[in-house]
């Protein structure tokens, strides 16, 4: 049941995430959330998916091939809404195959990132391993570098501020959950 809920969760982040950058372009009511876009194309909160996914299982193969599963589930997501009548696009094997030939190095790098940040997720959860975690705020906290160290920067101040703001969150989380299982333990 957790499992089936993760992956329709994970499905509808996907399509959502696909939505929210089309909408600038799409709508006219929408032109002034033109940081929508770069919202979209942040890379980080797609290694919360698979992390979340493996957070709820308890052997660390089940979290893996579940980070796998729902990050493939996100992808699904983001290519059905992508492919779909709401982008005024048709779904077939046609458009399909062209999507996933023009989304190959993200569907290859789905298949590491999903099975390691599910991993990732079983260790903070069973055995509180707090490096676990802090490799997740470490990918909020220094997206918007990289973004820039390819040229890509981040055109939106407000949103890269706000990452970086979540992932400082997520640290200072770690490090309170950290100290308030170690006083417990004492």
């Amino acid at each position: 049941m957790v499992a089936a809920l993760a992956l329709l969760l994970a499905a509808a982040f996907g399509a959502a995430d696909q939505y929210l950058g089309s909408l600038p372009g799409a709508h006219v009511w929408a032109a002034h959330i033109a940081w929508a876009t770069d919202v979209s194309l942040l890379s980080a909160p797609w290694l919360l998916v698979p992390f979340l996914a493996g957070y709820t299982q308890r052997e660390p193969r089940r979290a893996a091939v579940l980070g796998l599963a729902c990050t493939l589930s996100a992808l699904t997501g983001y290519a059905l809404m992508t492919l779909s009548p709401v982008e005024h696009a048709e779904l077939t094997l046609r458009s399909l195959g062209g999507y996933a030939w023009s989304s190959d190095r993200v569907l290859v790098g789905a298949l590491f990132t999903g099975p390691l940040f599910g991993w990732l997720g079983h260790r903070w959860r069973v055995e509180r391993d707090w490096i676990a975690p802090l490799v997740v705020a470490g990918a909020f906290c220094l997206e918007p570098l990289a973004h820039v160290a390819v040229g890509q920067a981040i055109r939106f101040r407000s949103v890269w501020v706000a990452e970086v703001c979540v992932g400082l969150a997520m640290v200072l989380y770690v490090v309170l959950a950290n100290r308030t299982g170690r006083a417990r333990a004492v």
